[in-house]
């Protein structure tokens, strides 16, 4: 194959598959919702997960096309945690001893490999492409969709419009007005989804940062990213010291604070937004290291942690609860605490690159964001093969965008104007 006919078909992947990829992770991270109020069979794991290692090869395939091998060494961390992520998928191998055990392997197995999606994204060209076919395509389905899913799944399928208001100042004001509708109808479709709260919440205060730009500096978007870094292990010490738990609201909360949510099913419920749902999950994953001395290395994808409160629906009769909604415990159970250093690692580098080594205001912006999930995953941010995994590792391999990087804010706000219009940047 030539350099010219191995181009046109980097080219034809880019705009056939990629955007095909996003789509089919949208509708995928909705499937279980759709069918627990539709009933329909919509969340079949043979489907999704062949959907899902499709998505995989074609992610793995793009990188030949769209990654600068002149940017590896900045993303070291992120290549060294996939290859842990891919070590401790193969013990998971070894440590299976049933269905249930391989069924866990694969499907928490998928979701450790999703980084690998931030190689694609450090090529500016290729990530406008595909928010501009979730744009053109995706995002028009959702109107269909909103039906079948009760309101706390919208940020589910609707997570890059929150990625783009990370960009507000640069929209058209009819996109404004678009996205900004979008971000309230997700955060008040149900206020009790307090993920989709603050997810969605957050980008927005963020992007008012640039109409503050002259008056902030540098040093203090560094000064901030470190302490967001430094957050988790502070609360975390306070907490398993009983000093402070910033899970247990009443203790500095005095208020109630409540509103009426729903579950899986669609039930009304009342929905406490102060409770603790948090501080057992870390005491069980804790606990569970503890006794299979899994602290350095984990228990592998195979295996989750010991649970008196989930245990109960264990099909293989351990006791056990495959993965929790609070990222970072997910990772320390699968890959112990040398994967948890190198996440914290990937996320660290990505952020201090956007916000040290830039020369626009949004790859700042963008390098906040970054070290703020990296503060959430210690509170949620399921790790599973979702579009909120795949666009935090876009959001990620943008960081480490070297050509993205070296933009001015001029040059970042044609680049956004060509998602919505026939405008491309060069492929870098």
């Amino acid at each position: 194959m030539t350099k010219a006919e191995f181009q046109q078909h980097g080219m034809y992947l880019q705009h056939r598959f990629m955007p095909l990829c996003i789509l089919l992770v949208a509708i995928s991270s909705i499937a279980t919702y759709m069918e627990a109020k539709t009933g329909l069979p919509v969340a079949n794991t043979t489907l999704w997960w062949t959907l899902q290692a499709f998505v995989l090869y074609i992610i793995y395939i793009s990188k030949k096309f769209f990654f600068d091998a002149r940017q590896a060494p900045a993303m070291l961390f992120v290549l060294l945690y996939l290859w842990w992520n891919i070590f401790s998928f193969a013990r998971g191998i070894f440590i299976a001893e049933n269905y249930w055990d391989w069924k866990v392997l694969v499907f928490n197995g998928m979701g450790l490999l999703v980084p690998i999606i931030a190689y694609s994204a450090t090529n500016t060209a290729l990530m406008q492409s595909i928010l501009k076919y979730y744009i053109k395509y995706t995002l028009p389905l959702f109107l269909g969709f909103a039906f079948l899913v009760n309101p706390f799944a919208y940020g589910f399928y609707l997570v890059p419009i929150s990625f783009l208001m990370l960009f507000f100042p640069l929209l058209k004001l009819r996109w404004k007005l678009a996205f900004l509708a979008i971000t309230i109808f997700v955060i008040t479709g149900d206020l009790g989804a307090r993920s989709n709260v603050i997810k969605f919440s957050v980008p927005v205060l963020l992007s008012l940062i640039y109409y503050f730009r002259l008056y902030l500096s540098t040093m203090l978007f560094e000064r901030v990213r470190k302490l967001l870094f430094i957050a988790p292990f502070i609360l975390f010490t306070l907490a398993a010291t009983d000093t402070f738990n910033i899970f247990n609201m009443n203790d500095y909360v005095s208020s109630d604070y409540s509103t009426v949510g729903r579950n899986d099913e669609g039930d009304a419920i009342d929905d406490d937004l102060k409770a603790d749902t948090r501080t057992f999950l870390y005491v069980e994953v804790l606990q569970t290291a503890e006794k299979y001395n899994s602290w350095l290395i984990g228990r592998s994808p195979a295996r989750g942690n010991e649970s008196a409160w989930f245990g109960m629906d264990d099909m293989t009769g351990r006791g056990e609860r495959a993965a929790n909604e609070v990222g970072i415990l997910n990772v320390f159970t699968w890959t112990g605490i040398v994967g948890v250093l190198l996440y914290c690692l990937a996320f660290y580098r990505a952020s201090y690159l956007a916000i040290n080594q830039s020369n626009n205001t949004f790859s700042q912006i963008m390098g906040l964001f970054v070290a703020f999930r990296w503060v959430y995953a210690w509170v949620e941010d399921i790790n599973f093969f979702t579009l909120t995994t795949v666009f935090l590792w876009l959001l990620i391999g943008l960081c480490y965008s070297k050509h993205f990087r070296s933009m001015t804010n001029k040059d970042v706000e044609f680049w956004v104007q060509g998602i919505f219009y026939n405008k491309k940047v060069a492929a870098k």
